[in-house]
């Protein structure tokens, strides 16, 4: 917002050290005059000749006068020193002040990775620098995760566009084709893409808490997603299992839902080629509730398991294939779990494949 000019905090300060200099040598010459009255008499006593003592005693007047030129001085003195001073003392204390403002003119232009780095002890003005300094981190690290996040929507959304593409080249090239079959896989394809679209706009109010939050039990979004995945993983000649108690959490069951199927389609995926097992099991803790996804893969590093959650990274090849689900991503699944105050763990199992645990706050009974 706009706002009339004014004096700066450094001249501020300068005429308050000033000022506060002056009043204090104006006290203290006041001390001074009002002690030495005491012993000045009100008017002059003229001594004999043979006095030994000065040829004079001086009354009030000359003390008067002899005194006030001297004050007088004195405070001009007093207002240069503390005019001078003040100057190069706000100056020095300003300056880590002049910094931090530096520092923030760079931030709203744009630029995150500037830090203040101010040295020296903890004080008011090294507290608020480091405040400052850890905010920016925050940002710069929230404003890497948005756009990893952006591109890595963008990708999967890409899979259904890519996949109603092919199927209407296919149907172009061939007018033969069964057009019954085409629609209904270009109408499934079509139903993926926009739970994809809707779970995205309801992830994209999660940083303002916006979805509305109910008791979900996440035994039941499992089963629900092992029977929609059982046809997939049994072409695979996979084993899908779940078990479990009742896990019951408050969230968004849309958002919860997509979270396990990706979850699931993920495990299934990248998993061997033949007699290989997805497991989703489930259960309650004092205040959390638990979902854990295993399956059977290749061996994965710890190195290579922590970058799992970034865009773009599988544990394997990517595998392309029709039934391409959702496809949110584990950085999307990051997203849903802490948009939900919950915490994602992946761990590689010793003899291959991949052990995902997702940790949510326990639903108040």
């Amino acid at each position: 917002m706009a706002r009339p000019p004014g004096l700066s905090v450094r001249l501020k300060l300068t005429f308050s050290y000033a000022g506060f200099l002056m009043v204090a040598g104006a006290l203290l010459l006041t001390t001074v005059w009002l002690f030495l009255l005491r012993y000045v008499p009100d008017q002059q006593i003229v001594l004999g000749p043979g006095d030994p003592r000065s040829p004079f005693i001086p009354n009030r007047g000359d003390l008067q006068r002899a005194f006030a030129p001297r004050a007088a001085q004195a405070m001009g003195v007093l207002l240069v020193v503390g005019l001078v001073g003040g100057w190069l003392l706000a100056g020095r204390m300003l300056a880590p002040l002049n910094r931090i403002t530096a520092a923030t003119r760079k931030a709203a232009s744009g630029s995150l990775s500037h830090r203040i780095e101010l040295e020296g002890r903890q004080d008011e003005f090294r507290e608020l620098a480091d405040s400052f300094d850890a905010m920016l981190a925050r940002l710069e690290a929230q404003v890497a995760e948005q756009q990893r996040f952006a591109a890595n929507a963008s990708h999967e959304l890409r899979t259904p566009l890519a996949i109603t593409q092919t199927l209407l080249d296919v149907a172009r090239k061939d007018p033969d084709h069964d057009n019954g079959e085409l629609v209904e896989r270009l109408r499934a394809v079509n139903a993926r893409a926009i739970d994809l679209t809707e779970a995205l706009l309801l992830l994209s109010r999660t940083d303002q808490g916006t979805f509305v939050r109910e008791q979900v039990d996440l035994s039941l979004v499992a089963e629900e997603v092992a029977e929609t995945l059982l046809p997939f993983a049994e072409a695979r000649g996979l084993t899908l299992e779940t078990s479990g108690d009742r896990a019951p959490t408050l969230g968004s069951h849309a958002l919860l839902l997509q979270m396990t199927t990706n979850l699931v389609h993920n495990a299934i995926v990248h998993n061997v080629p033949e007699q290989g097992w997805v497991r989703v099991t489930t259960r309650a803790e004092p205040t959390t509730v638990v979902l854990t996804v295993e399956n059977t893969g290749e061996r994965l590093t710890p190195e290579r398991t922590s970058t799992l959650v970034e865009p773009f990274q599988r544990g394997t090849e990517r595998v392309r294939t029709d039934h391409a689900g959702v496809g949110l991503g584990l950085a999307i699944v990051k997203s849903i779990a802490e948009a939900h105050d919950g915490a994602l763990t992946l761990t590689p199992r010793p003899d291959g494949g991949l052990g995902v645990t997702v940790r949510l706050p326990a639903a108040h009974r």
